[in-house]
């Protein structure tokens, strides 16, 4: 059996407890990622995660805003809640599990949105932003014979082309800024990270995980963009076997603008 890692921005975990649950009754992972759980630990359903079979739980939350997770059926231990641009928001949490005789350092991100307003002088979202990227260069991708990392979640940046529903149109929208595309991939190269959703989905093809709540009709417009990754050090591209991107998930009941993402490895 593949070794499946998972991705979601759930924009509130227990809001939407119902998806989750559904989600993983149909597709199994082996490891979840939240982002957006919007709720403290002690609030955080842990024990209806282990109902469903997934008994370890490592949580960085905080109350009503932000906050990650991470959920497995293999045993996981919690490395580090880093701390970035100062600020305790939540943001990072990094946890380590063995597969395939490799011991793995999970990485869970959820980078601030950055406002509207693409200019750091006046809009502190959007220096924050920047300045978070600019932090996670210290994120490198650790890899030797027995370790490998894998990076996920929502890093709130489309940084190629054809990871946007128009590349022209969105040129001065926060998300897909010069400023934040080279900067978040000029981040992951020195970091020796590989993109994996585009290894064997290369561009022109489009992808993209998020759709905007103030689409009327988000499917008929399909104005997406691919605002949720999953990175690996490059000794596990080899064995990568796809990536999935659960578009349907946009149209459950009262569903996040964001859907879940799979990769799945030839690791056991």
């Amino acid at each position: 059996m593949p070794l499946t890692i998972a991705t979601w921005n759930i924009n509130s975990v227990r809001l939407r407890f119902p998806l989750v649950e559904r989600f993983l009754r149909e597709h199994r992972p082996d490891v979840l990622c939240l982002q957006e759980i919007k709720c403290p630990d002690d609030l955080f359903p842990a024990d209806d995660f282990r109902q469903l079979g997934y008994e370890h739980v490592a949580i960085s939350g905080q109350k009503g805003y932000h906050g990650v997770a991470t959920i497995s059926r293999r045993p996981l231990a919690i490395v580090e809640k880093r701390r970035f641009c100062d600020n305790d928001d939540c943001r990072h949490l990094s946890t380590r599990f063995d597969a395939g005789g490799k011991s793995v350092l999970l990485h869970n991100f959820y980078v601030p949105a950055g406002g509207d307003e693409p200019d750091p002088a006046i809009n502190p979202k959007f220096r924050h932003k920047l300045d978070f990227i600019e932090e996670m260069r210290g994120i490198a991708a650790e890899q030797d014979g027995g370790n490998a990392a894998v990076l996920v979640g929502d890093l709130n940046i489309a940084p190629l082309e054809d990871d946007v529903w128009s590349h022209k149109q969105l040129l001065k929208v926060v998300s897909h800024t010069p400023v934040e595309t080279e900067g978040l991939e000029s981040m992951r190269r020195q970091g020796g990270w590989s993109d994996l959703m585009r290894i064997h989905t290369p561009p022109p093809e489009k992808i993209y995980t998020w759709w905007s709540y103030r689409a009327r009709d988000w499917e008929a417009a399909d104005r997406g963009r691919r605002l949720d990754h999953a990175w690996s050090s490059p000794n596990l591209v080899d064995i990568l076997r796809g990536i999935e991107v659960l578009k349907e998930a946009r149209g459950w009941e009262r569903p996040s603008d964001h859907v879940p993402v799979i990769a799945r490895f030839a690791m056991d």
